[in-house]
């Protein structure tokens, strides 16, 4: 006489994933979900079968499982494709001039450094000052009074006499006096863009001539 058990077994087994195509994970997947939910049936009492209702709630949760897991992969591509995308485009800005949120400019044979100063509104008068990298106060050039919003700014490559300096790297900051007070404005200056790259986190990095690399989004403008 053949064991209800037995056929039970044996006729659930067969929609069960083979031992090969399991893949040990430190978290659960649907294949090992599956191999739960087989063990939990051929292993209940025949006296005492599992409900109906929860039999239904864990296939319910299979398949939310399942569909998490192809939204994840879609996902996963989408993300993919954008920062593909991302690249193509920051690779069409090698070679061109962008205003940056950093505090030194690269300063050419015989050219200049220019800016752009976000000037809140209260500030007095404003002054820029440059310095070389030691620290050195180079030039200190008056911006005008009581400007605010954007507030563009060029520094002639001379010291306070008149003299040409060397090409190289300087700080440039921009100062406005707020209740008397001096005090330092977020300022943008421009920079060469050498090449792109892609950092480990996916994001997209300009590479500056000089000036290090920084992220495509705190680009302010594009020339």
């Amino acid at each position: 006489m053949t064991d209800i058990g037995s056929i039970g077994k044996s006729a659930l087994e067969q929609y069960a994933p083979k031992q090969e195509e399991i893949k040990h994970k430190n978290e659960l997947g649907k294949n090992e979900f599956l191999n739960l939910m087989i063990a939990q049936l051929n292993n209940q009492s025949p006296l005492e079968p599992q409900d109906n209702t929860a039999f239904v709630a864990q296939l319910a949760q299979f398949s939310s499982l399942e569909g998490i897991t192809e939204l994840n992969n879609s996902v996963g591509d989408i993300a993919g494709e954008f920062r593909s995308a991302q690249a193509l485009q920051a690779s069409a800005m090698v070679g061109r001039s962008v205003l940056v949120p950093v505090g030194s400019g690269t300063l050419p044979l015989g050219g200049t450094i220019s800016g752009v100063a976000d000037v809140p509104e209260g500030s007095g008068k404003l002054t820029m000052k440059v310095y070389t990298q030691s620290g050195a106060l180079v030039s200190q050039s008056d911006l005008g009074q009581n400007q605010v919003g954007e507030v563009k700014f060029t520094w002639d490559g001379k010291n306070s006499n008149g003299e040409p300096m060397p090409a190289g790297s300087y700080r440039v900051e921009v100062e406005g006096y707020f209740d008397g007070k001096p005090e330092q404005v977020k300022s943008f200056l421009g920079a060469n863009v050498d090449s792109v790259s892609i950092a480990a986190d996916g994001g997209v990095k300009l590479n500056l001539a000089g000036q290090g690399s920084i992220a495509m989004s705190e680009v302010r403008q594009i020339f």
